[in-house]
């Protein structure tokens, strides 16, 4: 089934990854856990000099929000299915995104600052794990403005489906609230990443301004744990915190919540209604898993290409999988040429 073009807006910070191959000693030197999701702050900065200097790195187009569409777009195979929205700066690291973004068919809708570099996130592979840190730069500069200006607005209007990364939290609230509002009025799905256990921790003020115009939420355990004390669940059972946050106060009563948690190699938990559903994961053979950075990415990204397209919930799980235990194969978010799930 055909989908019609722009039907689904995603918003976020869209990042340039800086990856490579680390020992835990250059972890613990710049304090970064093996398996964690942060910004950076002033002492990380020359991190990414010495990274560039005495590391090989691979550049791969980053971003979570845009990942995900990216991976939906493969999987759709029919380009300008997918529009994206955020901050690059006016350099060769921006061209390089807005190069990768549109030969996977996404119509990027990029916000150029002339005067900061456009941004980047340190991927550090250390065995399975996988520890990002995210110099925002220019795709901290994104503006509610962009998104009012007529010529991008009509993106907004046409699209059925929207997906904000939860990083975007940090960045612009107000052009995430614009969004949700107008997909709560004209009755459009708008859809949610928790994206890290410190956006919980430090930006849940924005986060629960937010949740109310959510009608899927995503998350893995760890995200949902920190999601669970800022909310006052008191519990720390993923089950438990899926039904809770399924339940919390919602905007658009045609529709309930679904709340999708992802465990890795663990069943994934989906709470809509008082029901509670496990749906087990893709399993690898060890010598196959390359790298899980951007597998909840590809997770979502798939979840999108088959919910587009009207499938049920246990289609959109399974092209989830699929599309995770595919980027898992690969360095970095990357995906084959072909897409076999169809």
């Amino acid at each position: 089934m055909s989908v019609p073009e722009g039907v689904l807006l995603g918003m976020g910070n869209p990042l340039l990854d800086i990856q490579t191959t680390v020992d835990k000693a250059f972890l613990d030197k710049w304090g970064l856990k093996e398996n964690d999701a942060i910004l950076c702050d002033e002492k990380h900065v020359p991190m990414f000099d010495e990274l560039t200097a005495s590391h090989h790195v691979e550049y791969i187009p980053g971003g979570a929000a845009q990942n995900a569409v990216r991976v939906a777009q493969w999987i759709l195979n029919e380009p300008n299915r997918m529009t994206y929205f955020g901050a690059v700066g006016a350099d060769k690291y921006g061209e390089m995104l807005r190069k990768k973004a549109t030969e996977a068919g996404v119509n990027v809708q990029y916000q150029v600052n002339e005067t900061v570099k456009t941004g980047t996130c340190a991927a550090l592979i250390n065995g399975n794990n996988r520890s990002l840190c995210a110099h925002l730069a220019a795709a901290e500069t994104f503006t509610v403005g962009h998104l009012e200006d007529p010529k991008h607005w009509k993106f907004v209007e046409t699209a059925k489906y929207f997906y904000v990364g939860g990083f975007f939290l940090t960045v612009c609230p107000p052009a995430i609230l614009e969004i949700a509002k107008h997909a709560a009025e004209h009755d459009k799905i708008f859809m949610l990443n928790l994206s890290a256990p410190f956006i919980s921790q430090f930006f849940y003020e924005p986060l629960s301004k937010t949740l109310p115009y959510v009608d899927y939420l995503f998350g893995n355990e760890d995200e949902a744990r920190a999601f669970s004390k800022s909310a006052g669940f008191n519990t720390e059972d993923i089950r438990e915190i899926a039904e809770k946050a399924s339940h919390l106060p919602k905007e658009n009563k045609n529709r309930s919540r679904i709340v999708v948690i992802t465990q890795g190699s663990e069943p994934t938990i989906v709470a809509q209604d008082g029901k509670i559903q496990e749906f087990p994961v893709i399993v690898l053979p060890k010598e196959k898993l390359i790298d899980t950075n951007g597998a909840g990415d590809a997770f979502v990204g798939g979840f999108l290409a088959e919910l587009v397209r009207a499938k049920p919930l246990a289609d959109c799980i399974a092209c989830a999988n699929y599309a995770a235990s595919e980027i898992i194969q690969q360095q970095g978010c990357t995906f084959p040429a072909v897409c076999k799930y169809h």
